[in-house]
């Protein structure tokens, strides 16, 4: 690894990929990558990079490579580039080792202080707010956050001169196939933010147990001197607490927890709270996004970052400035018929309660629609009657056909229109439209004013409908 000067990467528009990437263009590495045509969320954060990628995968990209990195999809270890580097005798890193890898900072000849952020749901947010807080403080930090974009930060990547490394620690397995190894643990961080723990990923972890089980292992990559902030109220996260014998900081809205808020108001898209610390007041803190669940990802970065002995004032100041991240509660814009348009990552049934409460309240007199595209039969089957109840906020909600994991096989025994008919039992208006063309015709026919709100929602390629819509100038 001394003579390292090429990094390749398999897959490199993965959110998760994306961030790496540009470190490494940052670092003064020479990087390649390829993926399929389709254009995604990172296409744009890549193009500003300056970084060019290949549309396809090929033998001959991994020539002349000194490093390459891949991930668990486009075949994973049996992707043919993949399978070309080990032949040649290139060194091979799948994306969760290169997160730990990149935190610890060897391969930039430098030692970071590492921040990581794990959770079922939050993470990305709380570790974009953290990574605000801290390059607003004056303290410019290296992160690397799964998202295409961050509100005010710009790329989800960036190689900072300062000592802390902000990452998002992902407990799903390093390599479905060939390696169930979590991801987060091959993170060594000096500080762990868990913004909830909850049971996801049914193909990988059987139980909700084994999820608790995992984390409870991540925790324990901490230092004896590291410090765990955890959410105190989550039921999954009490568990843990009982179990681990360190060094531990709690939030969360009850009141025996170390940080815990006395007030709260939501006014024009914002929301003001006071947080309190332990019987100390800290004043009123000022966020750009809605929710109380983004106070709740707020409070484990306020929490985080006086844990890092950051001053209250620069906290403050971080968090009034941070607006958000691509595909979290993002405005995509006004159509011409009026309503308006809007894009959310949610994909668990946690998530999409959250987020549709959210809407709910900035939007309280709009008629709200919910076009929602589940994600993996694995989890639609297993949190099947949790969906089901999940979209209560909404007046209607559509369904896409479920958007399927190449991990995964075709499962007949669930289904979207099941989903619909069963959301429908929950007496939320719902219908099946399988494709995202069918949506756009829908919207189009149907001519939604000003008092709509419409949320496109979901981890797979539901943000697409965006694109054929008719826009207000």
């Amino acid at each position: 690894m001394k003579k390292l000067h090429s990094i390749h990467f398999v897959g490199i528009k993965g959110v998760g990929m994306t961030p790496l990437a540009i470190i490494a263009k940052q670092a003064g590495f020479r990087v390649t990558g390829s993926d399929i045509k389709d254009r995604f969320i990172t296409d744009e954060s890549l193009e500003k990079a300056g970084i060019e990628w290949f549309s396809d995968f090929s033998k001959s990209h991994v020539k002349g490579i000194d490093l390459v990195i891949a991930t668990g999809a486009h075949g994973g270890l049996n992707n043919i580039e993949v399978q070309e580097a080990r032949k040649l005798g290139i060194e091979i890193w799948l994306q969760g080792r290169a997160v730990g890898e990149f935190m610890k900072g060897d391969i930039f000849k430098r030692k970071f202080e590492g921040i990581s952020v794990a959770g079922c749901h939050g993470k990305t947010t709380t570790a974009a707010m953290i990574a605000t807080i801290i390059k607003e403080a004056g303290l410019d930090p290296s992160f690397a956050i799964g998202t295409g974009s961050i509100f005010p930060l710009g790329l989800p990547g960036h190689l900072g001169q300062g000592k802390y490394f902000v990452a998002e620690a992902d407990e799903y397995a390093t390599e479905p196939n060939f390696d169930k190894t979590a991801k987060f643990l091959w993170q060594y961080p000096v500080l762990s933010v868990f913004t909830n723990i909850e049971f996801d990923h049914p193909d990988l972890y059987p139980s909700i147990d084994e999820v608790r089980r995992a984390f409870l292992e991540f925790a324990n990559n901490l230092p004896l001197n590291g410090i765990l902030v955890i959410a105190g109220d989550d039921p999954q996260c009490q568990k843990l607490i009982r179990q681990y014998k360190r060094n531990i900081v709690t939030f969360g809205f009850n009141e025996t927890n170390d940080f815990s808020i006395s007030r709260i108001s939501f006014s024009s898209g914002k929301t003001f709270f006071r947080v309190r610390k332990r019987n100390l007041e800290l004043g009123e803190f000022v966020l750009q996004v809605p929710g109380e669940h983004n106070v709740l990802n707020a409070f484990g970065a306020i929490a985080a970052c006086l844990e890092l002995g950051i001053e209250i004032g620069d906290i403050k100041d971080g968090l009034k400035k941070f607006s958000g991240t691509k595909r979290r509660f993002e405005y995509i814009g006004q159509l011409e018929t009026g309503a308006l348009v809007y894009d959310d990552y949610a994909h668990h049934p946690t998530e999409i309660k959250n987020s549709l409460k959210a809407f709910r309240k900035v939007y309280p007199k709009s008629k709200i629609i919910c076009i929602f595209q589940p994600h993996t039969y694995s989890r639609t089957k297993s949190l099947f009657d949790e969906f089901a109840r999940s979209f209560s906020d909404a007046n209607t909600v559509i369904l896409l056909n479920i958007y399927s994991s190449s991990r995964e096989k075709s499962d007949q025994t669930v289904s979207s229109k099941l989903l619909t008919s069963e959301i429908n039992n929950q007496k939320t208006n719902a219908l099946f439209l399988p494709s995202l063309l069918s949506v756009v015709k829908y919207i189009s026919q149907e001519s939604f004013g000003g008092d709509t709100v419409i949320i496109t929602m979901g981890a797979g390629d539901v943000y697409k409908i965006s694109e054929k819509l008719k826009w207000k100038n």
